[in-house]
């Protein structure tokens, strides 16, 4: 049994079909799940460009920690933008510069990605960290402390 986390899904493949390949690569239902999302958002205008870098987020007692798997990228590849509750990944891998009819196989995904993730708690914009180490990005989000009531005098 093979479980993934994509974004909030969480995927469980029990086995994977006898034989089943296209075009010689192996069938990843995660990988087809991914591409029928991205066609999807193409129809509402919501495309992300280029390819999905695979991404856990997981949730501990006082923050968020999203890790993506970034081989081949460098800090001056990635950026991240904060808006409301939401964290935008955004990067770019550069292709190898070989011509695509040279390729007998092509697995490697280049170009732009980009990838959100929304939170239903409030976060801590102002204490987000990242560190890209060993082509593993981990962003830890602080949750936001809970806004305390207060008493208000009338004039």
């Amino acid at each position: 049994m093979t479980a993934r986390r994509v974004g909030e899904l969480l995927i469980v493949a029990l086995a994977k079909p006898l034989g089943a390949s296209i075009g010689g690569m192996p069938w990843d239902p995660v990988r087809d799940l991914l591409t029928m999302q991205e066609r999807l958002d193409s129809l509402f205008g919501q495309a992300t460009p280029g390819w999905v870098p695979p991404a856990d987020v997981a949730e501990y007692g006082d923050e968020f920690r999203i890790t993506l798997e970034l081989p081949g990228l460098s800090r001056e590849d990635v950026t991240l933008d904060v808006t409301g509750n939401a964290v935008t990944v955004r990067g770019r891998r550069p292709s190898d510069g070989c011509p695509t009819e040279r390729y007998q196989q092509l697995e490697r995904d280049h170009g732009a990605f980009s990838r959100t993730f929304r939170f239903g708690d409030a976060i801590g914009a102002d204490g987000i960290t990242a560190d890209l180490a060993e082509g593993v990005l981990v962003v830890r989000v602080p949750k936001a402390l809970p806004l305390r009531g207060h008493r208000i005098d009338v004039d």
